[in-house]
């Protein structure tokens, strides 16, 4: 009996539904760095979306247990690299806490002052940026000139132009040069006086709203399921901040001047306006940061610390209001001069999640406005 071949060939709408599993990244141009997305299609359409993460991973935690109380905030303050004062800041508050050590209040305020500086300087970069994978090009220009006015005083005071390395155990380094908060309030009165870029340049071009407007919305009940933080988590109407409703530092103090900035809407344009009018509120933060150092006596910036430092056993938990989001630290101590366990809780980590429940049933020409929206750093989350 002659062998036969049968082949089966398939046209028509069954080819139309079958699904095709697309990487981008982890080295994808649209993708912030090293982060992967697993996205599975049907036709135009997500069906599916996956985070893979761990590729920058660098085991901050376990190289925290390896370093002394004053080493680790050089680890601290390079998980989200535009964020790095306020990371560090987070570290010596918990192991302050650990002490029970009370810093000076020139300390207090000259902190304040340099986290809303550092506010702004991260929230420049994703105000330039957002624009420009949406296809314009124009806005991180402006960005990185409003940066650089800033980079210069933060500069001066600390050698460093990202990791910057001024906190210490008990406060400060040192106290700021002469004449530094003259030049620091003449950089934030240029950069408020140029910030109508972004609300006329960005906000008002209308394809700019377009691609935007009730894209990638995010629901408050994901915002809680995921721990969703910071301006992405506000743009979806969960107004909390830890600033205003566990005051640390000198924001109880600040209570007239700090605006919470909501939205209800949740969808991309909100996240964008909420970072936008933030920045603004950075400003005038700084402002009367620098009107309150002016009012204050000389005075230490710092406590005197043993030559060993070490903190009593026990455990404590500190977070902070990041530009990001919430970053938590979770510390234990046997008694000994390094933590026995360092615990980075860190907001990228928990608000890249929700791309999970934001990507299905969008289209994939709305990824990268969805993506970029959730304004993260991929060391924050490979920490």
């Amino acid at each position: 009996m002659t062998p036969t071949t049968e082949t089966m060939v398939g046209i028509g709408g069954a080819a139309e539904s079958t699904d095709m599993v697309l990487n981008i990244g982890p080295q994808h141009p649209s993708t912030h760095g090293v982060l992967r997305l697993r996205l599975v299609l049907d036709g135009e359409r997500i069906q599916h979306a996956e985070p893979v993460i761990g590729y920058m991973h660098r085991g901050a935690e376990k190289l925290f247990e390896a370093r002394d109380y004053r080493q680790i905030i050089m680890l601290a303050n390079r998980h989200d690299w535009l964020s790095a004062f306020s990371n560090e800041l987070g570290v010596v508050l918990a192991v302050e806490r650990m002490l029970g050590m009370e810093v000076p209040e020139r300390a207090v305020w000259m902190r304040t002052l340099l986290a809303e500086l550092n506010r702004v300087l991260n929230h420049l970069m994703f105000l330039g940026s957002y624009p420009l994978e949406l296809g314009g090009i124009t806005p991180i220009f402006h960005a990185f000139r409003e940066r650089e006015e800033l980079q210069h005083v933060m500069e001066e005071i600390s050698g460093g132009r990202m990791h910057y390395m001024f906190n210490r155990v008990g406060g400060l380094k040192e106290d700021l040069p002469a004449g530094w908060t003259s030049r620091a309030r003449a950089s934030v009165a240029a950069l408020r006086s140029r910030m109508d870029i972004y609300d006329h340049l960005v906000l008002g071009n209308e394809i700019f709203r377009g691609r935007t407007r009730g894209v990638g919305v995010l629901a408050p009940e994901t915002v809680h399921a995921y721990g969703v933080s910071g301006p992405i988590a506000r743009a979806s109407g969960v107004d909390f901040d830890l600033r205003r409703d566990e005051p640390y530092l000198a924001y109880g103090d600040l209570q007239d001047t700090l605006k919470v900035v909501a939205r209800q809407e949740g969808d991309c344009l909100a996240r964008f306006e909420c970072l936008l009018e933030q920045t603004h509120n950075a400003l005038d933060l700084a402002d009367a940061c620098l009107d309150r150092l002016a009012e204050l006596p000389p005075g230490p910036v710092n406590q005197r610390l043993p030559k060993v430092l070490k903190a009593p056993e026990g455990h404590t938990y500190a977070w902070t209001e990041n530009p990001l989001g919430i970053n938590g630290y979770y510390l234990v101590s046997k008694g000994e001069k390094t933590p026995y366990r360092l615990k980075l809780r860190s907001a990228s980590y928990n608000n890249i999640q929700a791309l999970t429940e934001l990507l299905p049933g969008t289209l994939v020409a709305d990824m990268v406005a969805i993506l970029g929206s959730l304004f993260f750093v991929v060391g924050d989350i490979d920490k």
